[in-house]
């Protein structure tokens, strides 16, 4: 049985994060894409969180393939840990890649701005902003490749 909710679309954008669909129907794939399209706008992925391993061991809970990915762009981190040094409590920012019960898959990413609203700090949220650009840039490689796949 699985126990991790669907969404009703893959293009979802919710008060905290965007999403969109990719191609392929091997997971493991799609992460190694994800974190290649993270690398060119540069981040890196710092933790990485198997879902579906950790439901398995700690709960015996059969679920979708389901990993959190901490992706980081150091300079950005940075440049917002030095205009406030509290923020790390709302870093890095998530990248969820995820299987639906459908076996489509998407990607959910963190919306900084959103997010990092909590402080009034002018340059953090130049920094969000700037991080959700390049987020949005990775939406769009890894949506457009879906959609090349889908044409072809």
């Amino acid at each position: 049985m699985n126990h991790l909710p669907q969404t009703n679309s893959a293009a979802a954008t919710t008060a905290y994060g965007f999403h969109c669909e990719i191609d392929g129907k091997d997971f493991a794939k799609a992460v190694e894409r994800v974190i290649d399209a993270l690398k060119v706008e540069g981040f890196g992925v710092l933790t990485d969180i198997d879902v579906q391993a950790t439901m398995k061991a700690k709960l015996d809970i059969d679920g979708r393939p389901y990993r959190i990915l901490g992706a980081c762009n150091p300079s950005l981190a940075h440049a917002a840990l030095q205009a406030e040094a509290d923020i790390g409590l709302l870093l890095p920012c998530n990248v969820v890649v995820r299987e639906e019960a459908d076996g489509r898959l998407v990607v959910a990413f963190m919306d900084p701005v959103a997010v990092l609203q909590m402080t009034p700090n002018a340059e953090v949220a130049r920094v969000a902003h700037d991080v959700r650009e390049r987020l949005e840039r990775v939406k769009l490689a890894l949506a457009s490749r879906a959609a090349t796949a889908a044409g072809a």
